[in-house]
């Protein structure tokens, strides 16, 4: 993975779980970024009873998936990969920095990073 893709899907990770410390989400997976161009991501609600607590947009680097998970109020989760890199990442309210978790299920059989990739960041995401 080139040095430009790797901090495209760091940096994602990092304002995700930046932002997740002053905003809300579902109480599911959400696809937050779709491996597309540029430009303004999911959206997420604040809640009572969810770890954001203040509205917000996200932002997308271009071929970055992302994905996030309102799991409770004390955790969020952040899946990411990027279509041009090799790996996926994941991290959590948890006291789980961004890390790269693996590598993507395509790049064995000569493929590239994919959504499903992303959602796996965030299922792996630490979570205690």
């Amino acid at each position: 993975m080139s040095n430009i893709s790797m901090k495209n899907v760091v940096m994602a990770s990092v304002l995700a779980i930046s932002a997740v410390t002053s905003m809300s989400a579902n109480a599911a997976n959400v696809a937050v970024c779709s491996g597309s161009a540029a430009g303004s991501g999911a959206s997420f609600a604040s809640g009572a009873t969810t770890f954001v607590k203040t509205a917000f947009t996200t932002k997308c680097s271009a071929n970055v998936f992302l994905d996030a998970d309102d799991r409770t109020a004390t955790l969020f989760t952040v899946g990411s990969a990027s279509i041009k890199g090799k790996k996926y990442y994941g991290g959590s309210t948890a006291g789980g920095a961004v890390t790269a978790l693996g590598d993507c299920a395509g790049i064995a059989a000569g493929g590239a990073c994919a959504a499903v990739d992303s959602q796996k960041g965030a299922a792996d995401a630490p979570s205690s």
